[in-house]
């Protein structure tokens, strides 16, 4: 390695500032460097060990890694916050013994949703029915006239009093 590559990675190293640390020991680190003529800051996290279990960070470093938050989590924050999520997970578990109802957790794919309950809001038109508005016969002469039937058959707005009247069944106009 030249001289001057050792010597800028030793300044990269001493120019880190460290800004915090978890409660599993990762340690998390920040510094301004130049990037095409514009600083940046550049933030990482050193992981306790040799094993990098990234499941260990916090959601709060996370945000905190991805520029999502300016500010580093305080230790009080995260106690706060450590605080606040034992309590919840606390009242889910009286409430759990209260009604006796474990959720159920389930592992791999999920059954499909049951489609069938939508249909009778969808019904399809019968035969008789796409005859009757779409039906078009052939005069003599082999042109295409529409059926003089369709135009007094079907309107253009929906019809029905209460007693007849059935969601989903009225079809505009073609």
């Amino acid at each position: 390695m030249s001289k001057q590559l050792v010597s800028r990675l030793l300044g990269m190293f001493r120019s880190r500032t460290q800004v915090g640390a978890d409660k599993f020991g990762n340690r998390y680190f920040t510094r301004v460097e130049e990037v095409d003529g514009v600083m940046e800051e550049k933030r990482w996290v050193e992981f306790k060990g040799s094993d990098q279990d990234q499941t260990t960070v916090q959601v709060e470093w996370i945000c905190w890694l991805n520029g999502q938050r300016k500010k580093a989590p305080t230790p009080e924050e995260l106690a706060e916050l450590e605080a606040r999520r034992e309590r919840y997970s606390k009242k889910k578990e009286e409430e759990e013994k209260k009604t006796g109802v474990r959720p159920v957790k389930t592992v791999g794919k999920f059954e499909s949703p049951n489609l069938k309950s939508s249909i009778p809001q969808f019904p399809d038109t019968s035969l008789d029915q796409r005859k009757g508005h779409d039906e078009v016969s052939r005069s003599k002469d082999g042109s295409d006239t529409e059926d003089a039937t369709v135009d007094t058959d079907r309107s253009s707005e929906p019809t029905g009093t209460g007693a007849t009247f059935k969601p989903g069944t009225w079809q505009p106009p073609t």
